[in-house]
């Protein structure tokens, strides 16, 4: 096993073993097959930004925000050990949920993970539309949550949904965002409508 793997191993199994206060944990556990999906998948950190998350780059020492991701690329068929070690150990250090995203029509990261971290709730991110009836084919009983192809935004607000549950200030913000998006849609269509279609048409060109 390569060396760099093997490290990764290694601290996330330490981390696991370590005594750490919830609040201090990441929430969000972000995992992409390749870094060619990087693209795709920065929406799901846009999604949770924008509601608050900080990224925890370092488990000693995370970041004051009390709603926190991680972000990792583990591939299903190159780094297999790697992804049993992070999906096995991702309720141990802390995760409440799963944001997995892969591409090609061998999109097996989201399905594998969900399998070996089950319990904890796996959003599926298709990333490319190729990819779409490998993730969502999960058979019964091994449930995975999934968006549709490219929809990484989605599913870090999904993932922030599954949080609220039991967080309100969680549940709040995201009222705030919805509203937010209301506000929007209800400016554009007074606009539209009290300017004509045809200057709001050249107003947008």
């Amino acid at each position: 096993m390569a060396d760099a793997v093997d490290s990764l191993i290694r601290a996330l199994r330490a981390d696991a073993d370590a005594d750490r206060p919830t609040d201090r944990t990441p929430d969000v556990g972000i995992i992409m097959g390749s870094d060619s999906d990087f693209d795709v998948m920065s929406g799901a950190f846009d999604a949770l930004s924008e509601l608050g998350f900080d990224e925890q780059t370092d488990p000693a020492d995370p970041p004051d925000s009390r709603f926190t991701f991680e972000t990792y690329v583990v591939s299903a068929h190159r780094t297999p050990e790697l992804l049993y070690a992070y999906a096995e150990t991702a309720g141990e250090r802390g995760l409440d949920v799963i944001i997995a995203g892969a591409g090609g029509k061998s999109a097996d990261l989201p399905n594998m993970t969900a399998s070996i971290a089950y319990p904890l709730p796996v959003i599926g991110v298709p990333v490319q539309e190729k990819s779409v009836d490998s993730v969502i084919g999960m058979p019964t009983g091994a449930p995975l949550v999934a968006v549709d192809a490219g929809k990484s935004f989605n599913a870090g607000l999904s993932a922030a949904q599954i949080l609220a549950r039991e967080h309100d200030v969680l549940a709040d913000r995201l009222r705030a965002y919805r509203e937010q998006l209301q506000q929007e849609v209800g400016a554009v269509s007074s606009d539209v409508h009290e300017s004509g279609h045809e200057l709001f048409g050249r107003r947008r060109e």
